[in-house]
């Protein structure tokens, strides 16, 4: 038959239908036994899939029953990457209609079992893969893309994934999660976004000895040779998929602020890490004190890590108190990180670059007990990837200080966290006002319910993406990172606080990266960021963009 071909998006160009066998293993125009007899027989399809029609729904109630059936978590994770390989569309159908459950296997906690033994359940290649041996070519092989046009790319050199340090090549699995997040969440359609690793090699000896292990055995690559890839994929990518934003996700510390300074102002970039946790901690600040009735200027927050989490998070939390009418230097001393070595102040020798701006002129306490003591804060955030660290005596500590504590265990996975929310409650008989990085069950506690708000990035970067996406900015800013935190805060409703949750139940997701893409492409639009003339209406157009999880009609 002659090519025929097809808008699987009306946004993007035309595909070719293929045939037959061909368009049963194509993800994205795959539909299983959802084919119509009409499209069975004009695209050869007849005798290749069961007689029997069945409809999206159905599809679904079978995807699901056989998902219940794994044995455990990790199964589950690579039943969904074996649906996501085979139809695009089922899969976020099923992640759509199922976000509360599957959310925390496609993405943290699970999805970090999942890197750890990557090359152990490999399958099928997903994404691009770049290594030292590819410099020269790398416009070469982004071209080998299968999408003409990609405007969201997710690259990670994998040496901090998560809170589990050096995973290398296997930290593919956090560029293909967050993608996936871009388009259940926020609607980015899964045909213009690419999952990047840059195998720059791995310090870690495990993967070193490991025979199954899929990336370069080699030390990791550092100095001018390092910065010079990242250079050329940057460009590359420039070129190549022009107006694509790129996020930096999970690069160690002594790479990810520094390369975000370099590229912030030169191409269309963010690093989620930085800024997404920044954004969905302040918003969480912010609803935390529509319970306690206190101003954000008049907070005191200590972080436990001095990571790129816990210095983005000061950075924007500094902003937002001089938008309330304070100083830098007064918005700074309110912020103080501890890290490994103790309270970060300027006595300190040797403090790396990123911690200067917050080491203050103050006496020196050797641990986080005794820095709660002295500076007694009314806001502790735990971004240090060290689990059990928010002690009983801290926790009862800050309960003391404080008549409604706020306890951020922001660490992930789960395993990571720095209390359970539990431990919270009871800590404070209930008192606490807590949230965490990867999600803690409904609990109740003398006889009151408790929700434990999960502080995910998932609430944030899909609604910049799409916002940004939509608008084509040409850079992220800080401020619209701070319009983020905001319009997450504002969709706290009444009943959530009144539950102890200072976050939308996750059930609302795309609802509020909706707004959170209103808000971001506004604040695009009224710097003169944006390239694409505002339509009339902001959010009709940027509802009209999102992605839906719709068979298209072949005949």
């Amino acid at each position: 038959m002659a090519d025929k071909f097809i808008k699987v998006n009306k946004r993007y160009p035309l595909r070719r239908i293929p045939t037959g066998e061909e368009l049963l293993h194509d993800a994205a125009l795959n539909k299983g036994t959802a084919f119509t007899e009409a499209e069975r027989n004009a695209l050869d399809l007849r005798g290749l899939i069961p007689p029997r029609y069945n409809d999206i729904e159905t599809q679904v109630t079978r995807v699901m029953e056989n998902y219940r059936r794994k044995p455990n978590d990790l199964e589950k994770f690579i039943h969904l990457a074996g649906l996501q390989d085979r139809n695009e569309t089922l899969f976020y159908r099923v992640v759509m209609d199922n976000i509360v459950e599957l959310m925390p296997i496609i993405y943290t906690p699970v999805v970090g079992k999942a890197c750890q033994e990557f090359g152990h359940i490999y399958r099928r290649a997903r994404g691009i893969w770049l290594s030292k041996n590819d410099k020269g070519r790398m416009k070469e092989l982004l071209r080998n893309w299968r999408a003409a046009e990609v405007r969201v790319i997710v690259v990670t050199d994998g040496e901090r994934i998560l809170g589990l340090g050096d995973l290398g090549a296997n930290g593919m699995g956090i560029p293909i999660g967050k993608l996936c997040l871009y388009t259940a969440c926020a609607g980015v359609d899964p045909q213009v976004c690419l999952p990047v690793t840059l195998d720059v090699g791995t310090n870690n000896e495990a993967l070193l000895d490991d025979p199954l292990y899929i990336g370069e055995q080699e030390k990791r690559l550092r100095g001018p040779e390092y910065d010079e890839l990242i250079e050329e994929f940057v460009m590359a990518v420039q070129e190549v998929f022009p107006n694509c934003l790129i996020q930096f996700e999970d690069f160690a510390n002594l790479n990810a602020f520094r390369l975000l300074n370099k590229y912030r102002d030169r191409v269309c970039t963010f690093n989620d890490d930085i800024q997404g946790t920044a954004a969905v901690t302040l918003a969480g600040i912010y609803s935390g004190l529509r319970i306690t009735g206190g101003k954000l200027a008049d907070q005191m927050i200590l972080f436990l890590g001095g990571g790129a989490a816990g210095v983005g998070i000061s950075d924007l939390i500094v902003s937002a108190m001089v938008d309330e009418g304070l100083s830098q230097d007064e918005a700074k001393r309110r912020c103080w990180l501890v890290d490994s070595k103790g309270l970060v102040v300027k006595s300190r020798e040797g403090l790396q670059d990123h911690k200067l701006a917050y080491a203050h002129d103050h006496e020196f306490q050797p641990d986080l007990l005794s820095a709660i003591k002295d500076l007694k804060p009314t806001i502790l955030c735990g971004v240090s990837g060290q689990p059990r660290t928010f002690t009983e005596e801290i926790v009862r500590t800050m309960g003391e200080i404080n008549e409604r504590p706020m306890v951020f265990a922001l660490s992930n996975p789960t395993s990571k966290a720095e209390c359970t929310a539990q431990q919270a409650y009871e800590w404070t008989d209930g008192r606490a006002i807590y949230a965490s990085g990867s999600p803690f069950d409904p609990l109740e506690y003398k006889g009151q319910k408790f929700v434990p708000g999960q502080g995910n990035n998932a609430y944030v970067f899909p609604g910049v993406g799409l916002g940004v996406v939509a608008c084509r900015a040409k850079h992220v800013t800080d401020q619209m990172f701070f319009t983020a935190a905001k319009s997450l805060a504002h969709q706290v409703s009444e009943d959530d606080l009144a539950n102890g949750c200072i976050f939308p139940p996750f059930t609302k997701i795309r609802e509020v990266s909706g707004s959170i893409a209103v808000a971001v492409a506004e604040e695009a639009y009224a710097s003169g960021l944006a390239t694409v003339e505002r339509p009339a209406d902001l959010l009709e157009y940027i509802e009209s963009q999102m992605f839906q999880p719709v068979y298209p009609d072949f005949v």
